[in-house]
């Protein structure tokens, strides 16, 4: 996503356009996520009614800030829109996420959502999955041994993500293996042998979830799908 925080705004504010009063959204995390939870967190204070589902504790925090109304999956059956960001969009809206360690939140809240709304910036388009090189995968901290063999197997170079010189810890409490890989030519190969790894939850891969994609570029928002 693009660092300037115009455009940030201007995406973020494209993005609003497509909320309606009453809507029930799912709350990305991340740069993208950040800048249209502050931009909701601004049209809720001036009227707009809406509720949220956060993928992360850090989107939680930030709406419970902002004064958006938060509600669980036990409160709600469905979601009108998820919005996100995205490290990878190929040309049929496949993606990667799962940079910033919220990828299992993120896809439940994303395949519950009746439209996916991706933010990105033009250097997260790419030709095919997987050219920027990682492809993240969350396992319980239990099956991280076997399952990095397993990941091995499959032509993938796993490695557990670090952070202050520990091991990461998502939300869920489990670890993140991120996957050296090369350009992935069949995603939805590569995402059913990975899941039925014991031991793994979910990967990074997004495939076939049809999301309406803005991209923030010089000249305002491009939009895709």
């Amino acid at each position: 996503m693009p660092s300037d925080p115009s455009d940030l705004t201007a995406i973020a504010d494209k993005a609003l356009e497509y909320i309606t009063d009453g809507a029930v959204i799912g709350l990305g995390s991340g740069k993208a996520s950040t800048a249209f939870i502050r931009a909701l967190g601004e049209r809720v204070r001036t009227g707009l009614r809406v509720r949220g589902v956060p993928t992360s504790r850090d989107s939680e925090m930030l709406a419970r800030q902002l004064g958006i109304p938060l509600v669980t999956f036990d409160e709600v059956d469905a979601l009108d829109w998820a919005v996100d960001g995205a490290d990878e969009v190929d040309p049929a809206g496949n993606m990667i996420k799962g940079y910033g360690g919220a990828l299992v939140r993120e896809k439940i809240v994303a395949t519950s959502a009746r439209r996916f709304l991706i933010l990105v910036g033009p250097e997260k388009l790419v030709p095919v999955l997987g050219s920027r090189g990682i492809v993240p995968v969350e396992v319980v901290p239990f099956g991280v041994g076997p399952a990095s063999r397993r990941l091995q197997a499959l032509g993938l170079k796993p490695r557990p993500r670090m952070h202050d010189s520990q091991r990461y810890t998502t939300d869920n409490g489990n670890t993140i293996l991120d996957c050296e890989t090369s350009p992935i030519p069949r995603p939805e190969e590569l995402e059913s042998a990975v899941r039925a790894i014991p031991g793994v939850l979910g990967t990074g891969l997004f495939l076939g979830m049809n999301p309406t994609v803005l991209i923030a570029t010089d000249n305002g928002v491009t939009v895709r799908g």
